[in-house]
């Protein structure tokens, strides 16, 4: 079926990389895998940061004229032509759909949200009108899917119906970590002679943009974990970049020459660098759940990371890797050093992450749900 896409936070095609855009994509492909015609509705961003109410209003003031005109576009299509569904995805307070919600009420079709997230605190204060647009949206949707356990016990008091709600794991197309994996040992002393690292060597990998807030807080916590290591021989290897560059290099300086800076990389070029880590580290402050942790365990890398969000629906403790509370530096470096020291135990829970992305986080997997929850939308089924 033909089915309107749209992400209020940032479109799929945004030229920034990040874990929101990359499951944006990863959407539109399984919603293909499983024959259906997905079509952005709209590049329209409702994001606001700052908590500005004058900001909020301006964007809802043009949020609601462009869901009038797109409105009028679509119902002129031949019926054919016209999506039968509209999904949303990653609705939140800082982000509201001011189009979703209009526009499937004009065109008689079933609105439905993907990764939504409710926080009754933020009635009354500064995203006070962002807010009661999340509430009306999650009120008026036919179908409410959440990928981790956390954002379903947030939106369930506000959805109509409880049977509105589904479940769906975070998921990826494992191909290409297929073939990375493949192909490991070559890239392996490729990187080795390009970044002047030792194979004999364990290599950690952290990846994550590097912008203020918790993004930044997880490379502090980072930089005083690995500080504890230091009697070990290790290189990480990062990938992120951003505006706290210079606060996030300032976190990791004391690790020395243990540091090599990848800066961006081409997601097509992703998985082959991330097979070549022997771990992945990333302390997870606030995380959902982690794209960047998902796709070490597609490329057979084991974790460590904080136990936070619905960090634990990926990373198994025990099984695909190590989970800490999250912000403890001390907890972290225990694990880290815990990991290094045991290099049978290490690849044995990378082939668990491995054979864990391949049995429930796969794109056909994710197709096939994502086409049951719209089929009982359409039937109104609750």
């Amino acid at each position: 079926m033909r089915i309107a896409f749209y992400a209020s936070l940032k479109p799929p095609d945004h030229p920034t990389p990040s874990g929101d855009r990359r499951m944006a994509r990863l959407l539109l492909a399984a919603l293909r895998e499983a024959g259906h015609e997905p079509e952005l509705a709209s590049r329209f961003r409702s994001y606001d940061g700052a908590g500005n109410p004058q900001r909020q209003m301006r964007l809802a003031a043009v949020g609601l004229g462009l869901a009038k005109r797109l409105a009028r576009q679509l119902a002129a299509r031949p019926f054919e032509g016209r999506p039968r569904v509209w999904i949303t995805y990653h609705l939140y307070y800082k982000a509201p759909d001011w189009l979703g919600p209009r526009v499937a009420s004009a065109l008689g079709i079933p609105y439905v949200l993907v990764e939504a997230s409710f926080a009754a605190k933020r009635a009354g204060g500064l995203w006070s009108t962002n807010h009661a647009a999340v509430e009306a949206a999650l009120g008026r949707a036919a179908a409410i899917v959440s990928m981790h356990e956390s954002d379903e016990a947030g939106v369930a008091p506000v959805a109509a119906h409880p049977g509105r709600l589904h479940r769906l794991k975070p998921f990826l197309d494992p191909a290409p970590f297929v073939a990375a994996v493949r192909a490991r040992g070559v890239a392996r002393r490729a990187l080795a002679q390009a970044a002047g690292l030792s194979e004999s060597e364990p290599w950690l990998i952290a990846i994550g943009m590097m912008r203020p807030g918790d993004k930044l807080a997880s490379y502090s916590v980072l930089g005083r974990a690995l500080q504890q290591c230091l009697d070990r021989p290790w290189r990480l290897i990062v990938v992120g970049d951003g505006a706290a560059r210079a606060e996030v290099h300032a976190a990791l300086a004391p690790l020395g020459d243990r540091v090599v800076h990848r800066g961006l990389v081409p997601e097509a070029e992703m998985p082959g660098l991330i097979a070549c880590a022997d771990l992945c580290v990333w302390p997870a402050i606030n995380e959902a759940y982690g794209m960047a942790l998902l796709e070490a365990h597609a490329a057979a890398v084991p974790v460590v990371a904080g136990d936070s969000g619905g960090v634990s629906e990926i990373v198994r403790d025990g099984r695909t890797g190590w989970l800490v509370p999250p912000g403890d530096a001390d907890a972290f470096a225990a694990a880290v050093n815990d990991a290094l020291s045991d290099t049978g135990r290490l690849r044995a829970r990378g082939t668990a992450a491995w054979a864990k992305v391949g049995a429930e986080h796969n794109l056909a997997g994710a197709g096939a749900q994502l086409d049951r929850v719209l089929n009982a939308a359409l039937r109104g089924v609750p």
